[in-house]
Formats: C-alpha cells, structure tokens, sequence
C-alpha cells in the first residue's frame, strides 16, 4: 500500500485525470443529471443546484451529500458523506475532446478510523482510488464516448 500525506499529516487527494473522445457539452451533461450520474456511477436523488442535499446510495448505504459549486460546463463539487469528503469534477474543453478530471479530496490521517466502514482512512483510500479509477476509465468512458 502507498501511502501518500500531506505537510499536515492527512492523506493525499485522490485525482484521476482522462480525455475523453467527446466535447465538453456532452461529457457535462453524463457528469451534472442525476439520471446520467447513476449510469456510470451509483443511484442518487442529485439536483444541479447549490446547496442542494441529495443522497448517494453506495454499498454502505445512503451517503449524504451536498452540492457546493455548480460552473456549467466546467466544475461541479459536492460534499460526500460524513467524513469531511469533497468530490469535483473538473472539465476543460479541448475543441472535439474533454480533458476530465475527478478529485476526491477531504481525507484524514492514514490512521484514522472511517466510521461506516470500520476501517483505517489508508485503506479505504486506497480502495476508493481504484474504485474511481474503473469508475472514470471505464465506466464513464463508456457513456460519455458510446
């Protein structure tokens, strides 16, 4: 395991970064629906709106969340659960294709307990980072360029 932290001693943001083979109004609108947002990624009642809260169904449960900033079509962010979590995605429009990219940011201490899962912040880190790495590579390319 790679543990990676911060001067302040908590966990690196998790980033996974692509292009995707598709413009950016099309990838915007995979990312920002709560429709689309289930297809690649888990069931949720998501709304575009600032300050919305919704909930994301994962496989702990409903995970409460709150958007933060919404700039169409580029940055949308939302508060992720209990731990203090922040995701964005960040979108860049390179003509015919997007650059993407996904930050998972909001992490504790390697030690630290994560509460629902009962197990170390590291661990669930990790997993979380390969989890988003499918997620983004293959499941969201696949919508976003089928």
């Amino acid at each position: 395991m790679n543990v990676e932290t911060n001067q302040n001693g908590t966990l690196t943001d998790i980033k996974q970064t692509i292009v995707f083979d598709s413009p950016i109004e099309k990838v915007w609108e995979k990312v920002s629906t709560s429709e689309n947002i289930a297809e690649w990624f888990m069931p949720n009642d998501f709304e575009p709106k600032v300050g919305h809260e919704f909930h994301i169904q994962s496989p702990f449960g409903p995970s409460p969340c709150k958007v933060l900033e919404i700039d169409a079509p580029n940055k949308l962010s939302f508060a992720w659960d209990t731990e203090g979590w922040v995701v964005e995605f960040i979108l860049k429009d390179l003509g015919d294709k997007t650059e993407f990219t996904l930050i998972h940011g909001g992490w504790k201490r390697p030690e630290d307990i994560i509460g629902k899962a009962n197990q170390k912040s590291s661990i669930i880190r990790d997993t979380m980072g390969n989890g988003w790495n499918g997620i983004v590579h293959q499941r969201l390319r696949k919508v976003v360029e089928g």
